[in-house]
């Protein structure tokens, strides 16, 4: 890491700052399609990484264990490995433990040991948590309780491939180019006052939620408490881990639509808010009181995955880019057009998103249709 720091860092400042570079791309029909644009297109930003994080996030590209649970695990060592075996022998039947596929890379040096496990759940007697819930239960026990042992994607028929260097030389690394799927996220990272390192990368995952970030979350601190209380635990040393989780929290836990998610990730000010009416200001009112400590302070924009639908958000003030882009099925989100248009130069439309206003690519729903507050509301 000093190494890192002395070639990216030669005047020794305290705190670095630049860009981050996102990227998602999504057949909204359905269909899979190979990594080579996504790669692509997020090396065309290569000048917004310095080398220390990239990664991807891809959907559909375990259909012969669309059931199952997929685990990507690091290792700093073999006795990690060992130790956590044990625990997903424990508690899940293992249908195949491998090393996930890789090939020397000129750009990445060092890498952890990187195990894929496709998992199925055991019956157990008086469990009354969730499948998903139990999931999550064993990846914290894992990431806080096993040393140098790091589940870093966890969900069905999806994987997080991610580590230490340019995206292009992740992609290559992880051979990206021979998965398909149907739905790819990707992102550069120039860490900026966080340890450039393997678990540190985007995107952050818990279960099949996944989460892309360029900017800062300042709130940090008080977005990990909160999170604690719900059994999350944040290890990756990175601002970002606590907008996977707290996605989790609010969309599949709570049953919240975007929409509110959004506002409370994208809180409008009180400014704005008194200019509304009584409903919408009742509205606020409460998503503060309940949720105020998940709400995001500092830049970022975000491109936010799970099964079936990416998301675009920025923050309420637009501190960071986010260009969305449309052609035929197919749904871009960017940190910059000229990424989307190396990979589809002839667009049906592309704009730039007001700040914090989710857009939506789904499967099951118009592109980008927000719901009003009493709509929203009833939906939960």
């Amino acid at each position: 890491m000093d190494h890192w720091k002395r070639i990216n860092n030669p005047y020794d400042d305290d705190k670095v700052i630049d860009a981050c570079g996102l990227f998602g791309m999504m057949d909204t029909s359905g269909g899979r399609f190979s990594g080579v644009d996504a790669i692509a297109a997020i090396s065309n930003m290569h000048e917004r990484g310095n080398g220390l994080g990239g990664g991807f996030a891809v959907y559909g590209l375990y259909p012969q264990y669309a059931e199952h649970y997929a685990f990507h695990v690091m290792y700093l060592d073999e006795a990690a490995r060992r130790e956590a075996e044990a625990l997903l022998q424990d508690g899940f039947r293992v249908a195949l433990a491998e090393p996930v596929p890789t090939r020397k890379t000129r750009g990445v040096q060092d890498p952890p040991l990187v195990w894929r496990y496709f998992l199925q759940m055991r019956t157990q007697d008086g469990q009354k948590l969730s499948h998903d819930d139990y999931v999550l239960q064993k990846v914290m026990q894992i990431n806080t309780g096993v040393r140098d042992a790091f589940v870093f994607s966890s969900g069905k028929n999806m994987a997080v491939f991610k580590g230490v260097g340019y995206p292009e030389d992740i992609a290559n690394y992880f051979r990206l180019e021979e998965y398909q799927g149907y739905l790819w996220t990707a992102h550069s990272r120039f860490p900026t006052n966080t340890p450039g390192w393997w678990g540190g990368a985007h995107p952050f995952n818990v279960l099949d939620w996944t989460v892309v970030h360029n900017g800062e979350i300042s709130s940090y601190g008080i977005n990990r408490r909160y999170l604690e209380m719900f059994g999350y635990h944040c290890t990756m040393q990175t601002d970002t881990e606590v907008i996977a989780y707290a996605v989790d929290l609010l969309m599949r836990r709570h049953k919240l639509p975007i929409e509110i998610v959004a506002d409370v990730l994208a809180a409008p000010l009180w400014s704005q808010i008194e200019r509304e009416d009584e409903e919408r200001i009742a509205f606020h009112t409460t998503l503060r009181q309940v949720y105020g400590s998940l709400l995001l302070n500092g830049p970022f924009s975000v491109v936010i995955a799970h099964q079936g639908e990416m998301i675009g958000l920025t923050d309420r003030i637009r501190l960071r880019p986010l260009t969305a882009a449309v052609k035929g099925n197919l749904l871009f989100l960017s940190s910059e057009e000229s990424a989307i248009r190396l990979v589809s130069p002839q667009l049906d439309r592309a704009w730039s998103p007001m700040g914090g206003e989710p857009i939506v690519g789904s499967l099951d729903r118009p592109l980008g249709k927000r719901e009003p507050v009493a709509a929203a509301l009833a939906a939960t």
